[in-house]
């Protein structure tokens, strides 16, 4: 069954294509003989007929009352549950080293919310994303990973799973000994406070560019990371340092995004005796060859190459660690699915360490799945200068201030205009990320993503901030019932113009809507929802108009905004975005 069409070739609110079940007979005289026998009831108020398609029209009234009725419910009646409370990951406390308790001030996506359902009830999920490089710039593609991530870890709690979410962050590997080689030449304890992430870039750019001439610089990195691996004191606490330093700066930069983390793992975390354990256990598969001095485990006959699980010095590398940290995770956590969001550039990667953990015989390795997304080309600011994901945000915070200065009167009205400029800033690199397919590329447009006008996110924040006025600006001649009392107060029967159920009908489509991206684990999905929304709200102001007009009425149609307004957050707050009231 599919919703009706709008405009002059309308059949009805719903409609089904009776050729799609193959029944006996000739699909057009089947039609027609439902569509005579059909008998109204409180929900239907006709069944028609047209060629091999028969269309449904719901009885207004209860249509009106059952979706208005259902989205004040959940959204103001319903308590919502604890985001801190993960019932499957019992063992899991949030004083645990590496978790992380909920930043102050987030916009949590709800639970319990109109749109949301329990289909995913008793599962649970690991959604691995963000997963920056400590030293390295935080840069594009760790931004699209942070963003689709975050959504999909709301997406699965829309329905019904118990979610994890993990950072699991690089932070082992040669570079930390070009790093402790580079912090001892170049480094400072008061800047490395200051800003760990900033300054250890600076420093791993300077002694980078000592080692093109300097090949000593590699060797003495090679031996600090040897020391690393087997446990030397000063050198795991140089790592150390770094390492919390730099997780204490990404907290800072998640919250601004409206995104948090229930753990900070990494590649460190992966102990030497799990990798151990992986390296035995491959070996005894029966799928590791030797090859000049290394291991490798052939998959040509996958169509995936061959990958090397330990180099020839006997250190280990990233499949080696991906595995054995997959194993420990599931000996831990004991999921039911885990979500890898990276690049699609890791395409390969994550299929061959997948295939290898089928062959190794674990029998959950096809509960993993890889969410891949392309690739922002041009991320910069607009001098060209960015290096790291804050100078992006400083900066759409910077033009979106520089736009909202431009109507003097408005902004003058505006309560804080920096707080508010950067929410703007923030949900326009975000609806810019997320309104395409996630694995297309996309191009990287300033004066396109700070426009207010069409499929933007300022225009998304100014429809929920416009629907949020209503209230404010029909009190007290016009005041909602407290949510208990609303369904007995208001007559929704006065809600009888079409563009009343164009918007009731989308309104009623939001849950089906939520399934479907969970399908397709596609954030436009939701963006585009979300616009059609926006847009069908703002053809309604001229007709829909509440001001003035007769009490129960106006009641009527300010409940219905207030009813938008409940889906239209709902919708943002799953995208990870914050729904501003007022701009």
């Amino acid at each position: 069954m599919e919703s009706g069409k709008t405009g002059k070739q309308a059949l009805g609110d719903f409609v089904v294509a009776l050729a799609r079940f193959r029944l006996k007979g000739k699909p057009q005289e089947l039609a027609e003989k439902l569509a005579a026998e059909f008998k109204p009831t409180p929900y239907l108020a006709e069944i028609g007929a047209s060629g091999a398609f028969v269309y449904f029209n719901l009885q207004t009234e209860a249509l009106f009352r059952t979706v208005l009725d259902q989205i004040n419910t959940q959204t103001h009646l319903t308590p919502d549950e604890d985001h801190s409370a993960l019932s499957h990951f019992a063992n899991l406390s949030l004083s645990d080293a590496g978790a992380d308790k909920l930043p102050e001030g987030l916009s949590l996506a709800k639970k319990n919310g109109y749109g949301t359902n329990k289909s995913g009830k008793g599962k649970s999920v690991i959604v691995e994303f963000s997963s920056p490089n400590i030293a390295k710039p935080f840069h594009a593609g760790h931004l699209r990973s942070t963003i689709i991530g975050a959504f999909l870890a709301n997406l699965y709690e829309a329905n019904g799973w118990d979610v994890l979410r993990m950072n699991y962050l690089g932070d082992w590997g040669k570079q930390f000994g070009i790093l402790a080689v580079g912090f001892e030449r170049y480094g400072s304890e008061e800047e490395l406070e200051k800003d760990a992430i900033t300054h250890l870039y600076d420093v791993y750019v300077k002694i980078n560019k000592d080692g093109e001439t300097d090949e000593s610089i590699h060797d003495r990195a090679r031996e600090f990371f040897v020391k690393m691996e087997a446990g030397d004191e000063h050198a795991v606490g140089l790592w150390k340092k770094f390492r919390d330093l730099s997780i204490v700066k990404y907290k800072e930069t998640y919250a601004r995004l409206n995104i948090w983390f229930n753990v900070y793992s990494g590649e460190s975390q992966v102990s030497q005796e799990a990798q151990k354990h992986a390296l035995d256990q491959l070996q005894g598969s029966g799928i590791v060859e030797e090859s000049q001095g290394a291991l490798i485990v052939d998959l040509k006959k996958y169509k995936l190459e061959k990958t090397i699980v330990r180099k020839k010095d006997g250190t280990s590398v990233y499949i080696t660690r991906d595995i054995a940290g997959a194993a420990e995770r599931f000996d831990k956590y004991n999921f039911d699915k885990m979500v890898y969001v990276v690049a699609s550039q890791q395409d390969l990667h994550l299929a061959q360490f997948f295939k290898v953990l089928d062959l190794m015989g674990y029998p959950w390795a096809n509960t993993l799945q890889h969410v891949n997304f392309g690739m922002v080309q041009g991320m910069s600011t607009r001098k060209g200068t960015a290096v790291f994901l804050e100078q992006i945000l400083d900066e759409s915070k910077r033009v979106m201030h520089e736009v909202m200065q431009k109507n003097e009167e408005k902004y003058k009205a505006i309560e804080d205009p920096q707080y508010t400029s950067d929410k703007l800033g923030i949900t326009a690199v975000k609806v810019q990320d997320m309104s395409g397919k996630r694995i297309n590329n996309y191009e990287f447009k300033w004066e396109r993503m700070t426009s207010f006008e069409g499929d933007t996110g300022p225009y998304l924040q100014y429809a929920h901030v416009r629907l949020s006025s209503v209230e404010r600006k029909n009190a007290p001649a016009v005041v909602l019932p407290p949510p208990a009392e609303r369904s007995a107060a208001i007559n929704v029967a006065l809600l009888s113009e079409p563009k009343a159920r164009e918007v009731i009908l989308l309104l009623a489509s939001y849950p089906d809507v939520v399934k479907a991206a969970f399908k397709s684990f596609e954030p436009a999905t939701i963006c585009t929802y979300a616009f059609r929304l926006s847009h069908v709200i703002s053809s309604a102001w001229e007709t829909l108009i509440v001001k003035g007009q007769p009490h129960d009425l106006a009641l009527a149609r300010l409940w219905l905004y207030v009813s938008a307004k409940d889906v239209l957050g709902n919708a943002l707050r799953l995208l990870t975005l914050q729904p501003l009231d007022r701009m």
